[in-house]
């Protein structure tokens, strides 16, 4: 149980509900900022304005997935207001709260270290990422239908980067008869492609390899589908980009050649919020009450 535990959850998207629903049902006291517009209400959750709360009591911060852009604002569906997080902010907690996002970046992480606050990021643990890979891999299939008049069985597919997602991705679109083609950098990737039974590449040779490609999957965070990849492609070629905000994709100059190139992040967010948002409920949970012990036996 998280008994006493105050938590502020700020801004978010469907998925913040599951985890809204997940930590009250543990007895959590919550105060939900930038919810207004959530019809749904929860017995012990306050809906609260960022400026109205006694940060001094709060013990936890819990962020959207994408964290804030670079200017501080936490992006939500269920609010009009704009609401930025700031070092002012951080500084007016206890010692002990904990920030939690999906992902970071330049602007969070400099607040958190000013702050000396701690930051835990869900997305960069293992266990988070390989459970949500796989309403990803959903969302990608959909994607490719929806927007394809060809079948995935025999298609050339691309897919850029073998991480989590790379992997299942891979493994699930060769499973469904497509010529899977995997590019990376790692030695130990470009093995374990080979010991899965795909083709795969180094990315430097990336220019050849989508000479033929009917389907380009990007996982990698930076550009990599650069407008002279792209000026190598057919002109039917799809490109899904599923890396974080800008993805890895030249967009403007795909736009420019007449192909069609999708940026998807936040894709489980979007086709299966309900099951994305039980995984980030159940490793929050576990996450806060180890927190919890610990600093009951440090008292």
């Amino acid at each position: 149980m998280l008994t006493g535990l105050q938590i502020a959850v700020i801004g978010g998207d469907a998925r913040q509900i599951e985890i809204i629903r997940k930590l009250n049902e543990l007895d959590a006291k919550l105060f939900l900022i930038g919810f207004e517009q959530l019809d749904h209400s929860f017995t012990g959750a306050v809906k609260e304005k960022l400026s109205e709360i006694n940060l001094k009591e709060i013990d936890a911060i819990i962020l959207p997935v994408a964290g804030t852009n670079l200017t501080g604002e936490v992006d939500t569906i269920f609010s009009n207001e704009k609401v930025v997080l700031t070092e002012e902010i951080l500084k007016k907690t206890p010692s002990h709260c904990t920030i939690y996002s999906g992902i970071s970046n330049a602007y969070l992480d400099e607040i958190i270290q000013k702050s000396n606050r701690k930051l835990e990021l869900l997305f960069e643990r293992d266990d988070v990422a390989i459970y949500n890979s796989i309403p990803t891999i959903e969302g990608v299939l959909m994607m490719v239908i929806q927007h394809t008049d060809f079948t995935i069985h025999g298609s050339k597919t691309v897919v850029l980067g073998f991480g989590r997602n790379g992997m299942t991705i891979s493994r699930v679109f060769h499973s469904l008869g497509a010529k899977v083609r995997v590019g990376a950098r790692r030695k130990e990737h470009i093995a374990r492609i080979e010991e899965m039974g795909l083709e795969s590449f180094h990315l430097k040779d990336l220019e050849q390899i989508v000479k033929d490609a009917d389907i380009v999957i990007n996982t990698i965070p930076h550009l990599i589908v650069t407008a002279s990849v792209i000026s190598k492609m057919p002109h039917h070629t799809l490109i899904i980009d599923i890396a974080s905000k800008p993805g890895g994709t030249d967009f403007r100059y795909a736009e420019k050649r007449g192909i069609k190139a999708i940026l998807t992040p936040s894709l489980p967010g979007i086709v299966a919020p309900k099951t994305a948002g039980q995984i980030l409920a159940n490793v929050l949970a576990e996450l806060m009450k180890e927190d919890l012990m610990k600093r009951k036996e440090s008292t």
